[in-house]
């Protein structure tokens, strides 16, 4: 793969073909692209830019720090990065403009009681407000079958009780910090773990959708992932076996694309990954994901900027 992409060129194609369009209007893409150390860093930021004045919900990974091969590890870092409060905010006053209630200067992101704000602000009693939005919430939430069960529940009950603390058992919960049992008088059941994780993702991007957010601009690290050997220098060191199960775990989400509402998942990633010697960590140690974000046919002279891998200069 020698033809390159400028990236000023590939960042108008994010834009323009998926960040103002595609993702917008629900679909999802995960796109690969190939930078040099010194520039990672500036490309993701330009994304993120771009996630922010398009009205995304911007999330970073970074495989130097998070093991990005176990999907509950990298459900659990989002969740750090979540202010589900806010969320949970965003949500109630959604609903509550829906049904004609005046919420246009109260701020989900101010660390407010939004039940009593939308009350003060239509000169209602806060009791009438929570009566009105509670079945709302109980429609659009609670009996959502595009989001799972347990997932359904807490976002529920962060609607309805507007807690404050961030140290809540359902945050912990979803932080990884606690286990399942702390929250079982939640009627929530279920463990994060590799095998529940990915539907909790999937939940995690519905709810985004929900709160009023355009969709979400997964921004993903994985250079590290590629690194042959350990350089012992502080930082996560990825064996080849961890290397295949992260593969893997990003060949599911170009699988499942249409199970992710309204996601952008960029993996920013370096050299190594396109390298195939024996010993390295390139994605050629995986087949099955190779297959699929490498192009099939291409154009002699010219690379395609709309490919699901690209190389940037």
């Amino acid at each position: 793969m020698s033809r390159t992409v400028e990236a000023e060129r590939w960042l108008d194609v994010v834009k323009t073909e998926y960040l103002s369009t595609f993702i917008k209007d629900g679909g999802s893409s995960v796109k690969f692209a190939v930078t040099s150390e010194e520039t990672r860093p500036q490309l993701l930021d330009a994304v993120e830019g771009l996630g922010y004045e398009l009205g995304y919900l911007c999330l970073r990974l970074d495989s130097k720090t998070v093991r990005v091969h176990l999907p509950q590890e990298i459900f659990f870092e989002l969740a750090r990065q979540i202010d589900w409060l806010a969320l949970a905010r965003r949500a109630v006053l959604g609903l509550a403009k829906e049904r004609g209630y005046s919420v246009e200067r109260i701020e989900p992101d101010d660390d407010v009681l939004v039940f009593e704000a939308i009350a003060a602000a239509n000169g209602l009693e806060r009791s009438f407000v929570v009566g009105e939005v509670r079945k709302a919430i109980q429609d659009r939430v609670s009996k959502s079958p595009e989001m799972l069960r347990d997932f359904r529940e807490a976002m529920r009950y962060l609607c309805l009780e507007e807690i404050t603390d961030q140290d809540h058992p359902l945050l912990l919960w979803l932080r990884g910090e606690a286990r399942v049992s702390a929250v079982r008088d939640f009627s929530i059941y279920t463990r994060v773990d590799r095998t529940t994780a990915r539907y909790f993702i999937e939940s995690t991007l519905r709810w985004v959708l929900a709160a009023g957010y355009t969709g979400t601009a997964l921004l993903l690290d994985n250079a590290r992932v590629t690194v042959p050997r350990n350089p012992k220098d502080g930082f996560r060191y990825f064996t080849k076996a961890m290397a295949t199960d992260h593969y893997e775990l990003l060949r599911e989400f170009v699988d499942d694309v249409d199970r992710l509402a309204g996601l952008f998942l960029l993996v920013a990633t370096g050299e190594g990954l396109l390298e195939d010697q024996r010993g390295t960590r390139g994605f050629s140690i995986y087949e099955a994901l190779k297959t699929r974000v490498m192009d099939d046919v291409r154009d002699r002279k010219h690379a395609n900027p709309v490919a699901s891998l690209v190389r940037l200069q």
